[in-house]
């Protein structure tokens, strides 16, 4: 997999690892979508939380999806695996 795969973020905007992660991102040149879910009007933010449940049933920031993988936490290791960043 290289860095142009679909990534997406579910992020909360007062977390310290969801911030590391982007700027983790960011640092390996990493195109990704960012959802911050506490800045989202409640309906929005009602399906975007049913949807994370579904990826991660614990709910936990930050969850990073690369194409069908799903990691939560900053996962330095794993991301750059999935993403094939040596």
């Amino acid at each position: 997999m290289n860095n142009q795969c679909d990534v997406k973020i579910y992020a909360l905007s007062t977390c310290s690892h969801c911030r590391d992660t982007k700027e983790f991102l960011n640092q390996c040149g990493i195109a990704y979508k960012s959802i911050n879910v506490d800045e989202l009007a409640p309906e929005e933010r009602k399906k975007v939380l049913m949807e994370l449940k579904e990826l991660s049933p614990e709910c936990a920031f930050p969850t990073i999806v690369i194409g069908d993988r799903v990691i939560v936490g900053l996962q330095k290791k794993e991301i750059k695996e999935v993403l094939g960043i040596k």
